[in-house]
């Protein structure tokens, strides 16, 4: 098995992923659903083989001295995947993204109007949450390319690896990737402020001290995107707070109460008819939001955006009702992810 036939398989049969595991038949993943390529399975061997084909020597050796590796990666007809590499039960196992070739539109992936207003600010901080595999780059691809299309700003994002590739069009962009351009986010974080940024986005907030620089520089006057693996906005801002030094969390909610703008929690489901539609919680940072977090009261988020409709504010409890009154899930669809909203 070669590498250019298989992910050219994952193309053709509109999978997101490829998983390639020792003693496995090669797996796509087609609508959030995984199945096999075939019956026939791949070898250690053959897998190893891959890995030195789509990498250069420094690559392969850091590979097997890390035993993880992420890199971005473009086959023969430009099709461009996101790549991770690792080790499991001691043989290599490979993992691969399909990236979109054109950036979808905020208005091709259904995104409320309220993300647009956020997209139009000068300052503060915007996440995009979600479980793995919940679509949070394509979204932040959208929303970044918007502005790209809409406002003459200077964008730098930081990135591991880059996925979608931006052109240019009203603003200019930087995109810099983890290891090749950078030698960490903090890193890329601290540097951006001299390079006279409108707009930065963050991958993803990892640790302390990138969710910290990140807070920073959306004080000093920037819009800043980022993404975290959260389930909920009131989730997202307790992994934020909780995250620092208990001697810090206070300074922190302030901080964010005065910062955070919006959250925008996505999760994809199977869409009637094929492909997959995503339903989403979004918080926007009003007064009354504001205040809930510098008084520690993070549980009363959820009432407020239930409440809150009029400021642009919905639950994912009214995203999913109106994807399944629009036709656009299916009823067990539906009632599994209400199910699972209830468990939070």
């Amino acid at each position: 098995m070669d590498i250019e036939s298989l992910l050219s398989k994952t193309i053709k049969e509109k999978a997101s992923d490829l998983h390639l595991i020792a003693g496995l038949p090669p797996h796509i993943r087609v609508d959030g659903i995984l199945q096999p390529i075939g019956n026939e399975v791949i070898s250690a061997k053959e897998i190893d083989a891959i890995c030195k084909e789509i990498l250069n020597d420094n690559l392969y050796k850091k590979f097997s001295i890390e035993k993880n590796l992420d890199f971005s990666f473009e086959d023969e007809k430009g099709n461009r995947f996101r790549i991770n590499l690792c080790y499991e039960k001691g043989f290599p196992a490979l993992a691969a993204r399909v990236i979109p070739k054109e950036i979808p539109t905020m208005e091709e992936i259904g995104m409320p109007k309220i993300v647009y207003n956020l997209c139009n600010l000068d300052r503060g901080l915007i996440l995009v949450t979600g479980p793995t595999g919940c679509g949070k780059s394509t979204s932040l691809a959208a929303m970044i390319n918007y502005i790209n299309q809409n406002r003459r700003l200077n964008i730098i994002t930081l990135e591991d690896p880059i996925e979608f590739i931006f052109h240019p069009q009203k603003s200019i962009i930087r995109q810099r990737q983890l290891g090749s351009d950078m030698l960490s986010f903090q890193d890329g974080l601290v540097h951006a402020l001299r390079q006279d940024p409108n707009v930065i986005m963050v991958g993803e907030m990892r640790n302390l001290e990138t969710i910290a620089t990140t807070i920073t520089l959306a004080e000093t006057g920037h819009l800043v995107f980022a993404t975290l693996h959260t389930y909920s906005a009131a989730q997202t801002i307790d992994r934020i707070i909780d995250i620092f030094p208990p001697h810090q969390q206070n300074q922190v909610r302030v901080q964010i109460s005065l910062t955070l703008r919006g959250v925008l929690t996505q999760r994809l489901l199977p869409a009637i008819g094929g492909g997959r539609v995503a339903a989403r919680e979004i918080l926007i940072n009003t007064p009354a939001v504001s205040n809930l977090i510098r008084e520690n009261k993070i549980s009363q988020i959820k009432t407020v955006i239930q409440t809150s409709a009029k400021d642009g504010m919905l639950t994912m409890e009214n995203s999913l009702n109106k994807l399944y009154k629009n036709g656009l899930i299916d009823k067990e669809s539906f009632d599994a992810n209400i199910a699972m909203q209830n468990g939070f």
